[in-house]
């Protein structure tokens, strides 16, 4: 494992942890601040939309400057607005604080993505991927549920420690993350810099195949929960239980995937991955009990945290010159998939009574986005493993 590696999974660990950390709190800090249920959510609505907003300006933004840079002052912007997080002294603060930790984290992320392919051998690019996909998945696991003990004793204390975290983070940045010199000229606006990337047809491809698969994603991710509490009778405490079973599944795919990809090809790591995807789905919501179910679940996600990193490598081949604005695109198109996701997954669990329809139209949205990416010319550009 490079250095790289180790600072892609710190940071992706850390803003992960962060963009879940409020969700289990939002009953806490609803009373603390004397704010309805409905109201409390804009906490978690607030660093999203502060995230989404931005990112699409940060990445054609950062191509024109030196990535250690913007690195560094996003992980710096992202650690003071966290921990003053823990001081907010009234809700609304406490949102503006959220939005702001929220574009800090959409400065820093885009930067992992198009950074390893410039600095990383290409032979360990995929690894490189995989790590920082990892850290996403370990903060599900480790992270949030760690935030979650800390908040039994305040919950501020969760807010202060991954600030702490996030400036040991910037300092190992200082410290390690290499150079990445301007890859753009610096003429022309942002607009330019998502015309020349689009005016690509297969990247045009590309992107919505990637933002199809994240519709597969996130379409069975919003309910498992609630198909665990309506089928199998378990409490919210063995539900996040299993959730983590689930995150480990997508950890260990993430961090290990790379050495199949490499023998498999890029091409047909998504050909693979993304059928197999389909037929899980196919078969999942006919899981006889809660093992089953859990297993077939685990290994759904295993298989997901595999082709992921395989996914973004493939869109980083993309452009060498404007790979901030391709890791934006990527962002929005999973942002897009997860509020498309969650808007049709609910609709379907009642119509369906079950995870049914769910289960179906998330096979279909995986086998389309195969089909999108060869469409794309996916087999021809990866022709070798």
């Amino acid at each position: 494992m490079t250095r790289v590696s180790i600072l892609a999974l710190s940071i992706t660990f850390v803003i992960g942890t962060d963009t879940f950390l409020v969700a289990p709190l939002l009953p806490t800090l609803s009373h603390q601040y004397r704010v309805s249920t409905e109201v409390s959510g804009w906490l978690v609505s607030s660093y999203s939309i502060g995230y989404a907003a931005f990112a699409l300006v940060a990445g054609p933004v950062s191509d024109r400057m030196n990535r250690k840079t913007v690195v560094i002052a996003g992980l710096a912007a992202f650690a003071l607005s966290t921990a003053a997080c823990g001081l907010a002294p009234s809700f609304w603060t406490m949102v503006t604080l959220r939005a702001f930790a929220g574009i800090a984290a959409s400065l820093v992320v885009p930067q992992i993505w198009a950074t390893i392919p410039a600095v990383v051998p290409a032979e360990r690019v995929l690894s490189a991927m995989g790590y920082a996909t990892a850290g996403l998945s370990m903060s599900q696991v480790v992270g949030v549920p760690t935030g979650s003990i800390l908040a039994a004793t305040s919950w501020r204390l969760p807010f202060f420690a991954l600030g702490a975290v996030s400036v040991v983070v910037t300092a190992a940045v200082v410290a390690w993350f290499p150079p990445v010199p301007a890859t753009a000229d610096g003429t022309g606006g942002i607009l330019s810099s998502y015309r020349g990337v689009l005016g690509v047809p297969r990247a045009r491809w590309y992107l919505v195949g990637y933002l199809v698969f994240g519709v597969g994603i996130y379409t069975v991710f919003t309910f498992i929960g609630t198909w665990y509490t309506f089928a199998f009778g378990l409490s919210v405490a063995q539900v996040g239980l299993a959730i983590i079973g689930l995150g480990a599944g997508n950890t260990i795919g993430s961090m290990f995937g790379s050495r199949l990809a490499k023998r498999l090809g890029l091409s047909r790591s998504v050909l693979v991955g993304g059928c197999a995807l389909a037929v899980l789905c196919v078969v999942l919501p006919f899981a006889p009990d809660l093992a089953t179910a859990e297993v077939m679940l685990v290994l759904m996600f295993l298989v997901a945290g595999f082709v992921l990193p395989v996914l973004m490598t493939v869109m980083q081949s993309l452009t060498t010159t404007a790979r901030g604005a391709v890791a934006s695109l990527t962002n929005a198109a999973l942002y897009t998939a997860a509020s498309i996701g969650g808007a049709i997954s609910g609709i379907l669990f009642t119509t369906f009574h079950g995870f049914y329809g769910i289960a179906f139209l998330s096979a279909v949205a995986y086998a389309t986005a195969v089909l999108l990416y060869l469409r794309g010319g996916l087999l021809a550009a990866f022709t070798q493993p």
